[in-house]
C-alpha cells in the first residue's frame, strides 16, 4: 500500500488522511499467511491481541480509534484465520510475523499496542526494531512473574496439554471479566467463549507455552526501549497485576503507567471508551488524569 506521508510534531510519519478499509492476508514466509484488517486514517496504530483471541477482540477499540488513526490488527500465528503451522513456537516467531505485516503495509513508524501476550510481542518488537516504533502501549501484560504466579500459569498450561483448551474457558472468563459485566452483557461473554472454543488446539497450546515463559526472557532488557511508552492494566487483573505494571514502567526509561479501577483483564473489551480515552491522550502526547 503506497500512501502520501506527513510528519507529526514528534517525527511520527503517518499516512495522509484518506479513509482506508482493507482486509486480507499476506503470504510470505508463513504458508497460508497472516489475516489482517486496516481501518481508518491518520497515524498508524498496530493492535496485537492476546493468546486464544483474535483481531476481533479489538472491534470496539478500533471503531473508536479509526476516526483519527489508521488502525491495523491481525490474527497472531496459530490464531483466527492466520496460518497454523505445526511445531513449537518462540516469541520471535510472533515478532517476525508483526514485522512482516509492518513491511507489507509499507509503514514507516507505527504505534504498537499489545494486549496480554501481545504486550510481550510488542516489547520484543520495540527492542528488535526501534526504528519502526513511534510509541508503545503495553496493556494488561505480565512482567517478571513471581514463583507463585509462574507456577499458576504453568499449571494452566499443563491442564490445557492434558485436557484441551476447553478445560480452561470457564475460569478464564471469570478472571477476565467483572461479575457485573458477565451478568449484564451475556452476548459479549458468549462471543468470547465461542472464540475460545473455536481455537486450533495446537496453535493455542504453542502460543500459551510462549506466554507462560517469555516474560522471563525480557526481564533486564526493557531499559533498551527508547520510545514513549505507556504501561496499563486493571486494578482487578490478577494475572497482569498493578505491581507488574509499576515494575515495567520503572524498567522502561520515561514510561508512564495507568491502572484502571473496577475492571479485570479484558479491560479493552469491557470498557473500551475508558481505555481509548487514555490511549488517545497518550498517542497524541497529552496528559491524562490516569497517567502517572
Amino acid at each position: 500500500m503506497t500512501t502520501a506521508l506527513k510528519i507529526n510534531d514528534d517525527g511520527w510519519r503517518a499516512p495522509a488522511r484518506q479513509p482506508v478499509e482493507r482486509h486480507g492476508a499476506i503470504r510470505d514466509w508463513i504458508e497460508a499467511g497472516t489475516h489482517f484488517r486496516v481501518d481508518g486514517a491518520g497515524p498508524a496504530v498496530m493492535l496485537v491481541h492476546g493468546v486464544g483471541l483474535d483481531l476481533f477482540m479489538w472491534d470496539a477499540v478500533a471503531a473508536l480509534l479509526a476516526s483519527d488513526y489508521t488502525v491495523i490488527r491481525h490474527d497472531m500465528l496459530g490464531h483466527g484465520s492466520s496460518a497454523k503451522p505445526p511445531g513449537a513456537r518462540i516469541l520471535g516467531d510472533f515478532v517476525r510475523q508483526l514485522d512482516a505485516l509492518h513491511d507489507y503495509l509499507e509503514l514507516d513508524r507505527a504505534a504498537i499496542v499489545g494486549f496480554s501476550m501481545g504486550a510481550l510481542v510488542a516489547q520484543a518488537f520495540a527492542l528488535e526494531h526501534p526504528d519502526k516504533v513511534a510509541r508503545l502501549v503495553l496493556m494488561n501484560g505480565v512482567y517478571d512473574r513471581s514463583a507463585k504466579a509462574r507456577d499458576a500459569v504453568r499449571a494452566r498450561l499443563a491442564q490445557v496439554t492434558a485436557d484441551g483448551p476447553a478445560s480452561t474457558i470457564a475460569p478464564a472468563l471469570e478472571r477476565w471479566f467483572t461479575e457485573d459485566f458477565r451478568r449484564e452483557r451475556p452476548d459479549v461473554i458468549a462471543a468470547v467463549k465461542a472464540r475460545l472454543e473455536a481455537n486450533d488446539p495446537h496453535g493455542f497450546l504453542a502460543a500459551y507455552a510462549v506466554f507462560a515463559e517469555a516474560d522471563a526472557d525480557l526481564v533486564g532488557r526493557l531499559g533498551g526501549i527508547d520510545c514513549p511508552t505507556l504501561v496499563m492494566t486493571a486494578a482487578g487483573d490478577t494475572g497482569s497485576t498493578p505491581a507488574m505494571t509499576a515494575a515495567m514502567a520503572t524498567a522502561i526509561p520515561g514510561a508512564r503507567a495507568a491502572v484502571l479501577q473496577g475492571l479485570r483483564h479484558m479491560a479493552p473489551v469491557e470498557d473500551s471508551p475508558t481505555v481509548c480515552d487514555i490511549l488517545t491522550a497518550f498517542l497524541a502526547g497529552r496528559d491524562h488524569a490516569a497517567l502517572t
